[in-house]
């Protein structure tokens, strides 16, 4: 039984990346700050995790570490989104932002690097907005900026692991989440997250075969 880390699996694409996985015969650890929607869930044990606290990012592999778990896929999913204009954006809007979707990212992934497989793959999500050359939208600057640091990194750690594990970068395009209900009320989105969950996990279990440190724009839009 192939073992699967999920982040930011309250709701939305990452919440039905777990279920699918799930039904699909895989052990789930599914990793967010609030658990209660899948706690009840067989085949998925839930963590209670910030991915921007160090200390409990610690903690969390080194309980990894003494239960012997060993990693075949990785899914960063977690992400924050927030609509401001950039004239109306701090230090601390970036900060909030970079330090879920890039600096949270990449403390939880080196973590963890150790104890997953060579042969295992490790999916970054992105988004078109932090594609070069894609349009951009109006108050998206810190999003669409840190996803952007997100395909680079990801494009690095393929050069830097190139003996495993597989990095590969997914950038989606618009979904139907919470999350993205909350920035852009009034925007309905043509795909569901459970349409878009089941096109990660295919990809996590089977597009490491063909890539590694490749950037897919999965999005219904032209870039």
């Amino acid at each position: 039984m192939k073992t699967i880390l999920v982040t930011g699996t309250s709701s939305g694409i990452g919440h039905q990346i777990c279920i699918q996985a799930a039904n699909n015969n895989f052990r789930v650890l599914s990793v967010s700050r609030n658990i209660d929607p899948l706690k009840d869930i067989k085949g998925i044990e839930s963590f209670v995790l910030d991915i921007t606290e160090k200390d409990s990012v610690d903690e969390f592999i080194k309980q990894l570490k003494i239960r012997k778990i060993k990693i075949d896929i990785l899914i960063n999913n977690a992400g924050y989104l927030a609509n401001q204009l950039f004239s109306e954006t701090t230090y601390n809007s970036f900060k909030k932002t970079f330090d879920v979707n890039v600096f949270g990212l990449a403390e939880i992934t080196r973590s963890l690097i150790p104890i997953i497989n060579k042969d295992g793959h490790v999916i970054n999500i992105s988004s078109i907005g932090g594609v070069n050359g894609s349009k951009k939208f109006p108050g998206l600057s810190a999003y669409s900026s840190s996803k952007a640091a997100v395909i680079a990194l990801t494009e690095v750690l393929a050069e830097e692991y190139k003996d495993g594990p597989s990095f590969n970068v997914l950038a989606l395009g618009a979904v139907q989440t919470k999350m993205l209900k909350k920035a852009f009320p009034d925007y309905n989105a043509e795909t569901k997250p459970e349409d878009m969950a089941k096109y990660i996990l295919n990809f996590a279990i089977n597009g490491n075969n063909l890539f590694n440190g490749k950037l897919i724009s999965v999005s219904k839009s032209n870039p």
